[in-house]
Protein backbone atom coordinates (compact mmCIF):
# COMPACT_ATOMS: atom_id res chain seq x y z
CA UNK A 1 0.00 0.00 0.00
CA UNK A 2 1.15 3.41 -0.40
CA UNK A 3 2.11 5.35 2.55
CA UNK A 4 -0.71 7.54 2.46
CA UNK A 5 -3.06 5.08 2.34
CA UNK A 6 -1.79 3.23 5.02
CA UNK A 7 -2.00 6.18 7.29
CA UNK A 8 -5.54 6.35 6.58
CA UNK A 9 -5.82 2.60 6.95
CA UNK A 10 -4.60 2.74 10.34
CA UNK A 11 -7.06 4.67 12.11
CA UNK A 12 -10.34 3.27 9.95
CA UNK A 13 -8.99 -0.41 11.51
CA UNK A 14 -8.58 1.09 15.15
CA UNK A 15 -12.05 2.91 14.76
CA UNK A 16 -14.21 0.31 13.12
CA UNK A 17 -12.96 -2.41 16.21
CA UNK A 18 -13.65 -0.12 19.24
CA UNK A 19 -16.99 0.10 17.49
CA UNK A 20 -18.13 -3.02 16.98
CA UNK A 21 -16.43 -3.62 20.35
CA UNK A 22 -18.63 -0.78 21.71
CA UNK A 23 -21.99 -1.74 19.80
CA UNK A 24 -21.59 -5.28 21.03
CA UNK A 25 -21.51 -4.30 25.29
CA UNK A 26 -24.21 -1.90 25.16
CA UNK A 27 -26.45 -4.54 26.58
CA UNK A 28 -24.45 -4.30 29.94
CA UNK A 29 -25.75 -0.82 31.64
CA UNK A 30 -28.81 -1.08 29.90
CA UNK A 31 -30.26 -4.48 31.99
CA UNK A 32 -32.36 -2.68 34.32
CA UNK A 33 -33.67 -0.34 31.84
CA UNK A 34 -34.72 -2.73 29.23
CA UNK A 35 -36.45 -4.87 31.85
CA UNK A 36 -38.51 -1.44 32.92
CA UNK A 37 -39.09 -0.25 29.76
CA UNK A 38 -40.51 -3.57 28.07
CA UNK A 39 -41.69 -4.79 31.16
CA UNK A 40 -40.01 -8.28 31.31
CA UNK A 41 -37.87 -9.53 33.78
CA UNK A 42 -34.37 -8.94 34.35
CA UNK A 43 -33.39 -12.03 32.76
CA UNK A 44 -35.02 -11.58 30.19
CA UNK A 45 -33.33 -8.84 29.91
CA UNK A 46 -30.27 -9.94 30.22
CA UNK A 47 -30.50 -11.42 27.09
CA UNK A 48 -30.45 -8.33 25.59
CA UNK A 49 -26.56 -9.15 26.16
CA UNK A 50 -26.31 -12.74 25.86
CA UNK A 51 -27.84 -13.02 22.67
CA UNK A 52 -25.05 -10.48 21.41
CA UNK A 53 -22.64 -12.87 22.74
CA UNK A 54 -23.78 -15.77 21.16
CA UNK A 55 -24.58 -14.28 17.39
CA UNK A 56 -20.49 -12.94 17.97
CA UNK A 57 -19.31 -16.36 18.68
CA UNK A 58 -21.23 -17.73 15.74
CA UNK A 59 -20.11 -14.96 13.60
CA UNK A 60 -16.87 -14.65 14.07
CA UNK A 61 -15.46 -18.37 12.99
CA UNK A 62 -17.60 -17.98 10.05
CA UNK A 63 -15.95 -14.44 8.95
CA UNK A 64 -12.84 -15.75 9.77
CA UNK A 65 -13.16 -17.68 7.04
CA UNK A 66 -14.16 -15.52 4.84
CA UNK A 67 -11.88 -12.85 5.60
CA UNK A 68 -9.23 -15.61 4.59
CA UNK A 69 -10.90 -15.65 1.15
CA UNK A 70 -10.93 -13.41 -2.04
CA UNK A 71 -14.02 -11.13 -1.28
CA UNK A 72 -13.04 -10.00 2.79
CA UNK A 73 -13.95 -6.39 1.59
CA UNK A 74 -17.66 -7.31 0.95
CA UNK A 75 -17.40 -9.86 4.02
CA UNK A 76 -16.47 -6.55 5.80
CA UNK A 77 -19.09 -4.19 4.65
CA UNK A 78 -21.94 -6.93 4.40
CA UNK A 79 -21.42 -7.59 8.42
CA UNK A 80 -21.59 -3.96 8.81
CA UNK A 81 -24.85 -3.74 7.08
CA UNK A 82 -26.08 -6.31 9.24
CA UNK A 83 -25.16 -4.40 12.52
CA UNK A 84 -26.96 -0.88 11.17
CA UNK A 85 -29.80 -2.57 10.20
CA UNK A 86 -29.65 -4.10 13.91
CA UNK A 87 -28.80 -0.79 15.27
CA UNK A 88 -32.51 0.42 13.17
CA UNK A 89 -34.40 -2.50 15.02
CA UNK A 90 -33.12 -1.39 18.19
CA UNK A 91 -33.91 2.53 17.86
CA UNK A 92 -37.50 1.61 16.81
CA UNK A 93 -40.53 1.56 18.64
CA UNK A 94 -41.08 -2.41 18.07
CA UNK A 95 -41.62 -4.54 20.65
CA UNK A 96 -39.22 -6.71 22.92
CA UNK A 97 -38.51 -9.72 20.41
CA UNK A 98 -37.34 -7.39 17.67
CA UNK A 99 -35.20 -5.35 20.50
CA UNK A 100 -34.01 -8.97 20.77
CA UNK A 101 -33.69 -9.29 16.93
CA UNK A 102 -31.46 -6.16 17.05
CA UNK A 103 -28.95 -7.44 19.60
CA UNK A 104 -28.34 -10.16 17.90
CA UNK A 105 -27.72 -8.16 14.39
CA UNK A 106 -25.23 -6.22 16.10
CA UNK A 107 -23.36 -9.23 17.81
CA UNK A 108 -22.56 -10.25 14.23
CA UNK A 109 -20.25 -7.25 14.42
CA UNK A 110 -18.19 -8.70 17.09
CA UNK A 111 -16.64 -11.18 14.50
CA UNK A 112 -15.00 -8.06 12.45
CA UNK A 113 -11.89 -7.55 14.74
CA UNK A 114 -9.71 -10.71 13.73
CA UNK A 115 -10.66 -9.49 10.00
CA UNK A 116 -9.28 -6.42 11.09
CA UNK A 117 -5.81 -7.71 12.09
CA UNK A 118 -6.18 -9.83 8.61
CA UNK A 119 -6.13 -6.55 6.87
CA UNK A 120 -3.65 -5.26 8.79
CA UNK A 121 -0.99 -8.18 8.64
CA UNK A 122 -2.27 -8.09 4.37
CA UNK A 123 -1.57 -4.36 3.93
CA UNK A 124 1.02 -3.04 6.14
CA UNK A 125 4.79 -3.71 6.50
CA UNK A 126 5.42 -6.47 9.35
CA UNK A 127 6.70 -4.44 12.41
CA UNK A 128 3.67 -1.73 11.80
CA UNK A 129 1.32 -4.54 11.54
CA UNK A 130 2.46 -6.36 14.14
CA UNK A 131 2.03 -3.14 16.71
CA UNK A 132 -1.67 -2.32 14.73
CA UNK A 133 -2.63 -5.71 15.85
CA UNK A 134 -1.64 -5.56 19.28
CA UNK A 135 -3.64 -2.16 19.30
CA UNK A 136 -6.80 -3.47 17.73
CA UNK A 137 -7.10 -6.62 20.35
CA UNK A 138 -6.45 -3.81 23.26
CA UNK A 139 -9.16 -1.57 21.56
CA UNK A 140 -12.14 -4.67 21.51
CA UNK A 141 -11.43 -4.89 24.74
CA UNK A 142 -11.55 -1.47 26.48
CA UNK A 143 -14.55 -0.81 23.89
CA UNK A 144 -17.26 -1.90 26.54
CA UNK A 145 -15.23 1.06 28.63
CA UNK A 146 -15.62 3.24 26.52
CA UNK A 147 -19.50 2.66 25.54
CA UNK A 148 -20.58 1.86 29.22
CA UNK A 149 -21.24 5.09 30.56
CA UNK A 150 -22.04 6.89 27.35
CA UNK A 151 -24.82 4.56 27.28
CA UNK A 152 -25.64 4.72 30.72
CA UNK A 153 -26.04 8.75 30.80
CA UNK A 154 -27.80 8.42 27.36
CA UNK A 155 -30.23 6.31 29.17
CA UNK A 156 -30.64 8.14 32.45
CA UNK A 157 -31.47 11.48 30.79
CA UNK A 158 -33.16 9.95 27.09
CA UNK A 159 -34.16 6.81 27.76
CA UNK A 160 -33.38 3.17 26.40
CA UNK A 161 -33.79 3.88 22.52
CA UNK A 162 -31.67 7.34 23.06
CA UNK A 163 -29.11 4.95 24.44
CA UNK A 164 -29.20 2.64 21.61
CA UNK A 165 -29.31 5.05 19.20
CA UNK A 166 -25.82 6.09 19.80
CA UNK A 167 -25.41 2.12 18.69
CA UNK A 168 -27.03 3.00 15.55
CA UNK A 169 -24.61 6.60 14.58
CA UNK A 170 -21.50 5.26 15.24
CA UNK A 171 -22.51 1.77 13.11
CA UNK A 172 -23.35 4.07 10.45
CA UNK A 173 -19.70 5.84 10.57
CA UNK A 174 -18.05 2.31 10.53
CA UNK A 175 -19.83 1.15 7.90
CA UNK A 176 -19.11 4.40 5.77
CA UNK A 177 -15.22 4.40 6.97
CA UNK A 178 -14.98 0.82 5.68
CA UNK A 179 -16.22 1.81 2.46
CA UNK A 180 -14.33 4.33 1.98
CA UNK A 181 -10.68 2.57 3.51
CA UNK A 182 -10.46 -0.80 3.47
CA UNK A 183 -8.63 -2.67 0.79
CA UNK A 184 -9.14 -5.78 -1.23
CA UNK A 185 -8.28 -9.11 -0.55
CA UNK A 186 -4.59 -10.19 -1.85
CA UNK A 187 -5.15 -12.05 -5.30
CA UNK A 188 -5.01 -15.84 -4.86
CA UNK A 189 -6.74 -16.24 -1.84
CA UNK A 190 -9.35 -18.94 -1.79
CA UNK A 191 -11.90 -19.73 1.10
CA UNK A 192 -15.33 -21.89 1.89
CA UNK A 193 -17.37 -22.14 4.28
CA UNK A 194 -18.24 -25.40 6.43
CA UNK A 195 -21.86 -25.14 6.91
CA UNK A 196 -22.07 -28.53 8.68
CA UNK A 197 -19.58 -27.13 11.35
CA UNK A 198 -20.78 -23.68 11.60
CA UNK A 199 -24.50 -25.05 12.54
CA UNK A 200 -23.33 -27.79 14.99
CA UNK A 201 -20.42 -25.14 16.93
CA UNK A 202 -23.56 -22.72 17.04
CA UNK A 203 -25.67 -25.32 18.60
CA UNK A 204 -22.56 -26.02 20.78
CA UNK A 205 -22.26 -22.14 22.26
CA UNK A 206 -25.52 -21.46 22.51
CA UNK A 207 -25.66 -24.76 25.28
CA UNK A 208 -22.83 -22.83 26.66
CA UNK A 209 -23.69 -19.21 26.69
CA UNK A 210 -27.53 -20.34 27.68
CA UNK A 211 -25.67 -22.14 30.80
CA UNK A 212 -23.77 -19.16 31.78
CA UNK A 213 -26.09 -16.60 31.59
CA UNK A 214 -29.08 -18.80 33.50
CA UNK A 215 -27.69 -18.87 36.78
CA UNK A 216 -30.89 -20.27 38.36
CA UNK A 217 -30.60 -22.99 36.63
CA UNK A 218 -27.60 -24.49 38.45
CA UNK A 219 -29.07 -23.51 41.84
CA UNK A 220 -32.56 -25.01 40.97
CA UNK A 221 -32.70 -27.70 38.28
CA UNK A 222 -29.17 -28.84 38.80
CA UNK A 223 -29.76 -32.15 37.42
CA UNK A 224 -31.06 -30.55 33.95
CA UNK A 225 -28.36 -28.03 33.77
CA UNK A 226 -25.48 -31.02 34.26
CA UNK A 227 -27.14 -32.44 31.33
CA UNK A 228 -26.97 -29.78 28.95
CA UNK A 229 -23.56 -29.46 30.15
CA UNK A 230 -22.81 -32.94 28.76
CA UNK A 231 -24.96 -31.93 25.88
CA UNK A 232 -22.70 -29.39 25.02
CA UNK A 233 -19.25 -31.14 25.25
CA UNK A 234 -20.71 -33.44 22.81
CA UNK A 235 -21.69 -31.08 20.13
CA UNK A 236 -18.37 -29.48 21.19
CA UNK A 237 -16.40 -32.97 19.93
CA UNK A 238 -18.95 -33.23 17.50
CA UNK A 239 -17.88 -30.30 15.77
CA UNK A 240 -13.78 -31.08 16.10
CA UNK A 241 -14.55 -34.49 14.30
CA UNK A 242 -16.19 -32.89 11.26
CA UNK A 243 -13.58 -30.06 11.23
CA UNK A 244 -10.72 -33.11 11.31
CA UNK A 245 -12.75 -34.55 8.30
CA UNK A 246 -13.36 -31.42 5.99
CA UNK A 247 -11.17 -30.67 3.32
CA UNK A 248 -12.25 -26.72 4.12
CA UNK A 249 -12.82 -26.54 7.84
CA UNK A 250 -14.71 -23.62 9.83
CA UNK A 251 -11.15 -23.45 11.60
CA UNK A 252 -8.38 -25.38 11.28
CA UNK A 253 -8.13 -27.69 14.20
CA UNK A 254 -5.29 -29.61 13.47
CA UNK A 255 -3.19 -25.66 13.65
CA UNK A 256 -5.16 -25.05 16.39
CA UNK A 257 -3.28 -28.12 18.13
CA UNK A 258 0.18 -26.65 17.81
CA UNK A 259 1.02 -26.03 21.38
CA UNK A 260 1.88 -22.43 20.97
CA UNK A 261 -2.01 -21.91 19.69
CA UNK A 262 -3.38 -24.80 21.90
CA UNK A 263 -1.57 -23.11 25.05
CA UNK A 264 -2.65 -19.49 24.30
CA UNK A 265 -6.14 -20.34 23.78
CA UNK A 266 -5.59 -21.69 27.58
CA UNK A 267 -4.82 -18.90 28.54
CA UNK A 268 -6.81 -16.62 26.50
CA UNK A 269 -9.67 -19.19 27.92
CA UNK A 270 -8.96 -19.41 32.06
CA UNK A 271 -7.77 -15.62 31.63
CA UNK A 272 -10.57 -14.16 30.33
CA UNK A 273 -12.70 -16.07 33.30
CA UNK A 274 -10.96 -14.23 35.68
CA UNK A 275 -10.50 -10.82 33.75
CA UNK A 276 -14.19 -10.61 33.37
CA UNK A 277 -15.05 -12.17 37.34
CA UNK A 278 -13.09 -9.18 38.28
CA UNK A 279 -14.86 -6.78 35.97
CA UNK A 280 -17.79 -7.78 37.11
CA UNK A 281 -17.00 -8.04 40.86
CA UNK A 282 -16.22 -4.50 41.05
CA UNK A 283 -19.39 -3.09 38.66
CA UNK A 284 -22.03 -4.67 41.06
CA UNK A 285 -20.00 -3.78 44.56
CA UNK A 286 -20.06 -0.27 43.40
CA UNK A 287 -24.10 -0.26 42.48
CA UNK A 288 -25.02 -2.01 46.04
CA UNK A 289 -27.03 0.21 48.19
CA UNK A 290 -25.38 1.56 51.27
CA UNK A 291 -28.06 -0.70 53.34
CA UNK A 292 -26.30 -3.72 52.17
CA UNK A 293 -23.55 -2.89 55.01
CA UNK A 294 -20.46 -2.33 52.19
CA UNK A 295 -21.03 -0.71 48.35
CA UNK A 296 -21.27 2.74 47.55
CA UNK A 297 -25.39 3.08 45.79
CA UNK A 298 -23.71 4.02 42.96
CA UNK A 299 -26.43 4.95 39.75
CA UNK A 300 -25.52 3.65 36.65
CA UNK A 301 -23.99 6.40 34.96
CA UNK A 302 -21.93 7.21 37.69
CA UNK A 303 -20.87 3.17 38.34
CA UNK A 304 -20.11 3.22 34.87
CA UNK A 305 -17.47 6.00 35.26
CA UNK A 306 -15.42 3.33 37.19
CA UNK A 307 -14.38 2.10 33.98
CA UNK A 308 -12.56 4.85 32.83
CA UNK A 309 -9.64 4.08 34.62
CA UNK A 310 -9.99 0.71 32.71
CA UNK A 311 -10.31 1.95 29.44
CA UNK A 312 -7.41 4.31 29.92
CA UNK A 313 -4.20 2.11 31.56
CA UNK A 314 -5.73 -0.71 29.30
CA UNK A 315 -4.69 1.66 26.03
CA UNK A 316 -1.78 2.78 27.88
CA UNK A 317 -0.63 -1.16 28.04
CA UNK A 318 -1.28 -1.51 24.17
CA UNK A 319 0.54 1.16 23.44
CA UNK A 320 3.73 0.22 25.04
CA UNK A 321 3.71 -3.89 24.56
CA UNK A 322 5.45 -3.47 21.17
CA UNK A 323 8.06 -1.70 22.69
CA UNK A 324 8.43 -3.64 25.16
CA UNK A 325 8.32 -7.19 22.92
CA UNK A 326 11.50 -6.43 21.28
CA UNK A 327 13.19 -7.48 25.10
CA UNK A 328 10.70 -9.53 26.53
CA UNK A 329 9.12 -13.04 24.47
CA UNK A 330 5.22 -12.37 23.97
CA UNK A 331 4.62 -15.55 26.33
CA UNK A 332 6.45 -14.06 29.19
CA UNK A 333 4.16 -10.51 28.71
CA UNK A 334 1.09 -12.95 28.87
CA UNK A 335 2.26 -14.27 32.42
CA UNK A 336 3.11 -10.87 33.45
CA UNK A 337 -0.24 -9.28 32.69
CA UNK A 338 -1.71 -11.77 34.15
CA UNK A 339 -0.15 -11.14 36.72
CA UNK A 340 -0.85 -7.60 36.89
CA UNK A 341 -4.44 -8.59 36.92
CA UNK A 342 -3.64 -11.46 40.03
CA UNK A 343 -2.75 -7.91 41.94
CA UNK A 344 -5.98 -6.15 40.90
CA UNK A 345 -7.82 -9.13 42.07
CA UNK A 346 -5.50 -8.84 45.37
CA UNK A 347 -6.50 -4.96 45.80
CA UNK A 348 -9.96 -5.86 45.70
CA UNK A 349 -10.21 -8.67 48.22
CA UNK A 350 -7.86 -6.23 50.82
CA UNK A 351 -9.06 -3.12 50.34
CA UNK A 352 -12.61 -1.80 48.85
CA UNK A 353 -14.36 0.67 51.46
CA UNK A 354 -13.10 3.51 49.78
CA UNK A 355 -14.24 4.34 46.39
CA UNK A 356 -10.83 5.31 44.98
CA UNK A 357 -9.76 1.79 45.97
CA UNK A 358 -12.10 0.43 43.36
CA UNK A 359 -10.78 3.07 40.60
CA UNK A 360 -7.17 1.43 41.12
CA UNK A 361 -8.73 -1.48 41.62
CA UNK A 362 -10.01 -1.13 38.11
CA UNK A 363 -7.19 0.90 36.64
CA UNK A 364 -4.69 -2.20 37.56
CA UNK A 365 -7.10 -4.64 35.85
CA UNK A 366 -7.10 -2.45 32.82
CA UNK A 367 -2.90 -2.27 32.50
CA UNK A 368 -3.11 -5.95 32.76
CA UNK A 369 -5.88 -6.75 30.65
CA UNK A 370 -4.48 -4.28 27.82
CA UNK A 371 -0.70 -6.09 27.91
CA UNK A 372 -2.19 -9.46 27.59
CA UNK A 373 -4.74 -8.83 25.14
CA UNK A 374 -1.69 -7.13 23.12
CA UNK A 375 0.23 -9.67 23.42
CA UNK A 376 -1.92 -12.52 22.79
CA UNK A 377 -1.55 -11.98 18.69
CA UNK A 378 2.07 -12.60 18.72
CA UNK A 379 1.95 -15.95 20.17
CA UNK A 380 -0.66 -17.01 17.92
CA UNK A 381 0.81 -15.87 14.30
CA UNK A 382 4.19 -16.56 15.25
CA UNK A 383 3.08 -19.88 13.96
CA UNK A 384 0.20 -18.75 11.54
CA UNK A 385 0.37 -18.33 7.93
CA UNK A 386 -0.97 -14.67 6.78
CA UNK A 387 -3.80 -16.47 4.63
CA UNK A 388 -5.09 -17.78 7.75
CA UNK A 389 -4.59 -14.73 10.14
CA UNK A 390 -8.59 -13.95 10.56
CA UNK A 391 -9.04 -17.65 10.92
CA UNK A 392 -6.64 -18.11 13.66
CA UNK A 393 -7.58 -15.31 15.47
CA UNK A 394 -11.24 -15.70 15.35
CA UNK A 395 -11.17 -19.15 17.47
CA UNK A 396 -9.34 -17.63 19.92
CA UNK A 397 -12.11 -14.72 20.19
CA UNK A 398 -14.54 -17.50 20.56
CA UNK A 399 -12.86 -18.74 23.26
CA UNK A 400 -12.48 -15.10 24.73
CA UNK A 401 -16.05 -14.68 24.65
CA UNK A 402 -16.85 -18.34 26.28
CA UNK A 403 -14.12 -17.66 28.88
CA UNK A 404 -16.00 -14.01 29.22
CA UNK A 405 -19.39 -15.53 29.99
CA UNK A 406 -18.33 -18.07 32.25
CA UNK A 407 -16.62 -15.77 34.34
CA UNK A 408 -19.97 -13.31 34.48
CA UNK A 409 -21.83 -16.55 35.76
CA UNK A 410 -19.20 -17.72 38.00
CA UNK A 411 -19.18 -14.56 39.71
CA UNK A 412 -23.16 -14.45 39.78
CA UNK A 413 -23.31 -18.32 41.27
CA UNK A 414 -20.20 -17.37 44.14
CA UNK A 415 -22.55 -13.69 44.78
CA UNK A 416 -25.50 -16.25 44.87
CA UNK A 417 -24.18 -18.78 46.89
CA UNK A 418 -23.32 -15.85 49.56
CA UNK A 419 -26.23 -14.13 49.55
CA UNK A 420 -28.40 -15.38 53.00
CA UNK A 421 -32.05 -16.23 53.03
CA UNK A 422 -34.49 -13.59 52.90
CA UNK A 423 -31.53 -10.98 52.16
CA UNK A 424 -31.38 -8.86 48.82
CA UNK A 425 -27.45 -8.72 48.42
CA UNK A 426 -24.67 -11.67 49.58
CA UNK A 427 -22.60 -11.07 52.30
CA UNK A 428 -19.26 -9.12 51.84
CA UNK A 429 -17.54 -11.76 52.35
CA UNK A 430 -19.01 -13.57 49.30
CA UNK A 431 -16.57 -10.78 47.32
CA UNK A 432 -13.88 -11.65 49.19
CA UNK A 433 -14.33 -15.37 48.02
CA UNK A 434 -15.13 -14.59 44.45
CA UNK A 435 -11.79 -12.70 44.10
CA UNK A 436 -9.78 -15.25 45.67
CA UNK A 437 -11.04 -17.75 42.89
CA UNK A 438 -10.21 -15.12 40.45
CA UNK A 439 -6.72 -14.81 42.01
CA UNK A 440 -6.73 -18.91 41.33
CA UNK A 441 -7.72 -18.74 37.69
CA UNK A 442 -4.67 -15.89 36.78
CA UNK A 443 -2.74 -18.28 38.69
CA UNK A 444 -3.07 -20.98 36.28
CA UNK A 445 -3.30 -18.30 33.40
CA UNK A 446 0.31 -17.18 34.94
CA UNK A 447 1.68 -21.00 34.71
CA UNK A 448 0.30 -22.31 31.46
CA UNK A 449 2.13 -18.34 29.68
CA UNK A 450 5.12 -19.84 31.65
CA UNK A 451 4.96 -22.71 30.01
CA UNK A 452 4.47 -21.24 27.17
CA UNK A 453 7.57 -19.42 27.10
CA UNK A 454 9.69 -22.04 28.40
CA UNK A 455 8.96 -24.08 25.10
CA UNK A 456 9.43 -21.06 22.93
CA UNK A 457 12.86 -20.94 24.41
CA UNK A 458 13.85 -24.27 23.74
CA UNK A 459 12.79 -23.92 20.68
CA UNK A 460 15.06 -20.93 19.81
CA UNK A 461 18.00 -22.04 21.86
CA UNK A 462 17.97 -26.06 21.11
Amino acid sequence: MARSEARLLVPALMFIALVVAAVGSLGTPLITSVATSFHVSLGSAQWTLTVALLSGAVATPVLGRLGAGPHRRAAILATLAVVVAGSALTVLPLPFAWLLAGRAAQGVGLGLTALMMGVARDHLPEERSAAVIALISVVSIIGAGVGYPLAALLAEFGGVRAAYGLGLVVTAAALLTAWRSMPEAPEGRSAHVDVAGAVVLAAALLLVLFLAGERTLWSRHLALAAGLAVVAVVLLCVWAVIELRSTTPLVDVRAVRHPAVAGANLAMFVGGIGMYLLLTLITRYAQTPHGAGYGFGLTTFVAGLILIPFSVLGFVAGKLTPRVRTRIADPLLLAGSAVVVGGGFALFAAARSDLAELFAAMGVLGFGVGGFSAAMPGVILAVTPKSETSSAMSFNYVVRSVGYSLGSAIGGLILAAGTGPGHLFPDDSAYTTAALIGIGAMAITTLTSLALARRRSSETNP
